[in-house]
């Protein structure tokens, strides 16, 4: 595969690709044809609490709708509706890992993912994976071979290291490809997730973060910061390049989907990432 061993350091601003409000990294985009892109609640087809692009196909919403949610993404960022991968997520720590695009790699992905999956990592060109969320942390690893991985990071995930995970399966891949350790040079996306001020967590659940992350993921004794602790996870695998889009999904609501805000009836936005061959 080609290579880019120098990525320029992670930074997201706003974008809009057709009706698309998103959260991206252009200058990524244009230096390896990476494109990726934490989406807004706006410019789908979905009406109620799924207003209006729900990409999430489990929560109540028209199929239909949903479908055309996902036919939105995919034609604002030029992919065939076929080449999306959007797994079954069930707050678990598996990755599925695409390997080639052909007709049969993806259709197998697609398999193997809605059996149940939280990462989908993508070495192919042309072939797209979006996660859904409300409230959990999207996080995008992008490494300088061009490979990348989306996950599902809930506190569950979290705590059992997926964005952890994720970083030595990038690292084992490029090290058999001769690039030696990307962990430290791999860029790293938080996207738009529920902030500590606003998760409130038993203390069960406290306990263990402060275990595995230590006391600076804990502000109080009552909330967590998933933040802190993704980075805290990272940079024990030597990742040293992480931006966080700084948003809270509670609390911008009007933006993103909440779980919370939302007292549990509520879309799904997305977190996207394409290599474009």
């Amino acid at each position: 595969m080609e290579t880019t061993l120098e990525l320029p350091l992670p930074h997201l601003t706003k974008g809009r690709f057709a009706s698309l409000e998103v959260i991206t990294d252009e200058a990524l985009f244009e230096c390896t044809g990476v494109r990726i892109a934490f989406t807004e609640r706006a410019g789908g087809a979905s009406e109620g609490p799924f207003a209006s692009l729900n990409l999430g196909d489990h929560v109540g919403d028209d199929p239909v709708r949903v479908a055309r949610n996902r036919a939105i993404v995919a034609e604002a960022f030029g992919i065939a509706p076929e080449n999306l991968v959007v797994p079954r997520q069930v707050h678990g720590s598996r990755i599925v890992r695409i390997g080639e695009s052909s007709a049969e790699a993806v259709a197998h992905a697609r398999e193997e993912s809605s059996a149940g999956a939280d990462g989908l990592a993508v070495e192919a060109s042309d072939v797209a994976a979006l996660l859904c969320y409300a409230d959990c942390v999207p996080v995008i690893l992008v490494s300088p071979s061009g490979r990348f991985v989306v996950v599902h990071a809930g506190w569950r995930g979290v705590v059992n290291g997926i964005a952890e995970d994720a970083v030595r399966l990038l690292s084992r891949l490029d090290k058999e490809d001769g690039l030696g350790a990307t962990a430290s040079r791999t860029n790293v996306y938080l996207g738009p997730h529920i902030h500590s001020e606003c998760f409130e967590t038993g203390e069960d659940v406290r306990a263990q973060f402060v275990d595995r992350f230590g006391s600076a993921c804990a502000p109080d004794r009552t909330h967590v910061d998933l933040g802190a602790a993704l980075r805290t996870g990272l940079a024990r695998e030597g990742v040293e390049r992480v931006c966080d889009a700084g948003v809270c999904t509670v609390c911008d609501n009007d933006r993103f989907f909440s779980h919370r805000a939302q007292n549990g009836t509520a879309g799904r936005h997305g977190a996207f990432a394409v290599r474009k061959g």
